[in-house]
């Protein structure tokens, strides 16, 4: 058994504004709602909502309605993700926020099509990450509907390791949930770190902003356990 009588739980998320190269998470607000109900919109079948427990809204009042809840919470801490070119793509948060285990999950990764499969869109994860374990998090996870199978080769993307489904763990929208879970640990920082230096650096786009090494590759020798099912 490890000891960990030289560790201090770290602190409780901030609500300041995370910048990256490519996008900055800024704490969620109500003057964020015209920007995101904008950006939602683009997705005209609604596919982004499908696995989330809230949306879609019919209209700007109802996000706002909802925004003026959501960003006065504690946990989950919500961030508006603003894109470089100033437009507003998404939202994301961290959740399960128990500093006293030293545990930390990102959730609530509600992106719209402009967001999607970008440099932005990883890195907004990134930061929650970045954060997480130089705040002195000892745990990273992240969960999703099992059936959800982009979301679980995200998590495995990201270098998050698979731990396992646990059955009949939610119910969402009348819908049973089971949860597959991933995680990350503070030993595994320093890699997970260096990877995403390594594949965020502008040096790893061509002049098409095609990726010449792929997130996956870097990250791939960190995972100690690779989910089953992808």
């Amino acid at each position: 058994m490890t000891s960990l009588a030289d560790w201090t739980p770290p602190p409780l998320p901030t609500r300041t504004a995370m910048a990256g190269r490519y996008v900055t998470l800024e704490p969620l607000a109500a003057d964020h709602v015209p920007g995101l109900y904008e950006a939602f919109s683009e997705d005209t079948s609604n596919a982004m909502w499908h696995y989330l427990p809230t949306g879609p809204y019919a209209d700007e009042a109802a996000l706002a309605a909802w925004v003026e809840g959501a960003r006065l919470q504690h946990d989950p801490v919500f961030y508006a993700i603003r894109m470089a070119d100033g437009r507003l793509g998404g939202i994301i948060s961290y959740l399960r926020i128990t500093p006293v285990v030293g545990s930390i999950e990102a959730g609530w990764l509600t992106f719209a099509p402009r967001l999607q499969r970008t440099r932005a869109a990883s890195e907004a994860v990134m930061l929650l990450v970045r954060w997480a374990f130089e705040a002195g998090y000892r745990r990273f996870e992240w969960k999703c509907d099992a059936g959800n199978a982009p979301s679980r080769a995200a998590a495995e993307r990201f270098g998050l390791s698979y731990e396992g489904v646990f059955r009949q763990a939610a119910v969402v929208k009348g819908r049973n949930r089971d949860t597959a879970w991933f995680a990350a640990i503070d030993g595994e920082w320093p890699a997970l770190r260096a990877a995403y230096d390594a594949w965020l650096d502008p040096s790893n786009f061509d002049e098409a902003g095609r990726q010449i090494v792929s997130l996956r590759d870097l990250t791939g020798p960190i995972l100690v356990a690779r989910d089953p099912a992808g």
